[in-house]
């Protein structure tokens, strides 16, 4: 009962809104940009507003034909609103709005299809996913391509379900709003998102193939015109961009982006067919502990036309991202929503599928999950930092109410509950992991203590160290090169500084000296690479003028 008023009117959206945020904030102005792909945008964007080119996406002088530019277009101005384009939060922002409004989505369109009490759920296990909060803090496209994919998806949905359920057909308002989101996700990551729709729809005629007509409910999403909507809005782009660059952005984003991830493990990070699956008792926890029940019990009910749905959005497009040779952890997100809304459908229910043996032993498993943040929650202070932090306290507490606790009370058959106390200790857990724990993380962010050694707005070159998180903070027009170069740039470059990599010291230390120059350390710094997985130790030059 408490649940259905929770979960009535706009409750649930203020609720919804308010876990979401609560945390998303947390660390977002705190913790320093990250490498590679998030500096990699921010400079991007960045530049953007210093040159006035919106066409065309740029790492410094090189063509950044990995996406298309509409990530970089909020985040640019986001930053030019807050009045903050030196500062890294103000390029996250996009990304928080992309995971609100895929929550309060994903429960907008549960409530239709499941009811509201499952939709609730869904929507905050979605919320405290490890995988949505790390896209939240971080100035990526993955936030708001899966704010697309749950209002296309939604909206894809309701036109299935009311020709299986006999009700009336939505209207121009649905079938605009599943082709603007497609449009914006072609612009945000390019054909992720009309993948994902198409398997689904192909999935489903499949499945219905025996009822009369299995496709008559496309024609509601007025394809012809929907698709020729698509193309108005990202030809200009494409056409502009084209022309800009002679046709190279579009053939390096096909051939040297898109076509190596589907060939090969691209930038080292290839991975078997099957990498998300075991994974993701962690990627998705707590959420785990209901999500595979959740499956298990709708593969029992497919007959349900809302739970054949989700089905066919979550498997077939899970199946692809598993096939792909490239795997990062968040590359599964898009199918993520439908696999809580099953698991807020499960739960809702107070399902037997709960009281099975198996899903009590995995339950266990979880709950070892949950200890594992801890111990990693109170370690990585240790090992990353000065000493211990603080906020590893509450952190670690809440991962061990939100593994154990809800393990002990879905023992107890209080499933409920049992999804209650998952989602309010992983919100503490998140908070202060984001919030305390990982801005403590000191030599995680050696490119960061860096640059306080560095005059403000001084020209700096870097040598050893070329993680994009030192342009950001530098500069756009932070020179990237060797040992020599640096050496050279010094020279050239009054008042200028180098950050030099210890093993690049020597030979740039060389350099100087044959040209008859006194370099003097304004600080260094030392700690991880963690894009390489290697010690680093920074050091800040400048030149004392000759006597």
């Amino acid at each position: 009962m408490a649940l259905d008023r929770l979960a009535a009117g706009l409750r649930p959206y203020l609720l919804l809104a308010l876990l979401t945020l609560a945390m998303a904030l947390p660390g977002i102005a705190s913790i320093p940009p990250l490498d590679r792909d998030e500096s990699r945008f921010a400079v991007a964007s960045r530049e953007m507003i210093e040159t006035e080119d919106f066409v065309t996406v740029r790492f410094q002088d090189e063509i950044r034909a990995k996406k298309p530019p509409l990530i970089n277009w909020l985040q640019a101005e986001t930053a030019e609103l807050t009045g903050h384009v030196d500062d890294i939060w103000a390029y996250r922002i996009p990304s928080v709005i992309g995971i609100l409004a895929a929550v309060l989505a994903t429960f907008y369109f549960g409530r239709a299809m499941l009811g509201a009490p499952a939709a609730l759920i869904a929507a905050a296990l979605l919320a405290v996913t490890p995988l949505a909060a790390s896209e939240a803090h971080q100035a990526k496209t993955d936030a708001l391509l899966l704010a697309c994919v749950v209002i296309a998806q939604g909206a894809l949905a309701r036109f299935y379900l009311a020709e299986r359920r006999g009700e009336t057909k939505p209207g121009w308002g649905t079938a605009l709003a599943f082709w603007l989101a497609q449009a914006a996700a072609i612009l945000i990551k390019g054909p992720i998102l009309p993948m994902v729709s198409a398997l689904t729809i192909i999935t489903l005629i499949a499945a219905d193939r025996r009822a009369p007509r299995a496709w008559a409910w496309l024609k509601g999403l007025r394809p012809l015109p929907g698709v020729a909507l698509v193309i108005i809005l990202v030809a200009p782009w494409a056409i502009a961009v084209s022309l800009a660059t002679r046709g190279q952005f579009i053939a390096q984003a096909v051939g040297n982006d898109l076509v190596s991830k589907l060939i090969g493990g691209q930038e080292a990070h290839a991975a078997a067919p099957g990498t998300y699956l075991l994974l993701a008792t962690a990627t998705l926890w707590p959420g785990s502990i209901f999500i595979l029940p959740g499956l298990v019990r709708a593969v029992g009910a497919r007959a349900d036309p809302a739970i054949r749905f989700f089905l066919a959005w979550a498997i077939p497009a899970w199946i692809v991202f598993e096939m792909v040779p490239t795997k990062l952890p968040h590359y599964v997100l898009p199918a993520v929503p439908a696999l809580v809304l099953l698991a807020g459908a499960a739960v809702a229910a107070d399902g037997a599928i709960f009281r099975r043996t198996w899903v009590r032993v995995y339950a266990l498993l979880c709950a070892l999950v949950g200890a594992a943040v801890a111990v990693a929650a109170i370690g990585a202070p240790l090992l990353l930092s000065a000493g211990f932090a603080w906020p590893s306290i509450p952190c670690a507490a809440g991962a061990l109410v939100a593994g154990i606790a809800s393990a002990w009370l879905l023992l107890r058959g209080q499933i409920k509950q049992a999804a209650g106390v998952a989602v309010i200790a992983s919100l503490i857990t998140l908070a202060f992991l984001f919030g305390g724990v990982v801005p403590s993380l000191d030599k995680m962010w050696v490119a960061d203590r860096a640059v306080q050694f560095v005059p403000h707005g001084a020209p700096a070159a870097a040598t050893g160290f070329r993680e994009p998180s030192l342009v950001f903070l530098l500069g756009t027009h932070t020179k990237l090169t060797d040992a020599a170069g640096a050496a050279d740039f010094l020279s050239a470059t009054p008042h200028g500084v180098a950050v030099v990599e210890q093993a690049d010291e020597a030979a740039f230390q060389a350099r100087l000296a044959m040209a008859g120059h006194n370099p003097r350390s304004l600080g260094e710094a030392d700690g991880l690479n963690y894009s390489r997985g290697k010690p680093a130790r920074l050091t800040v030059w400048t030149l004392d003028a000759k006597p």
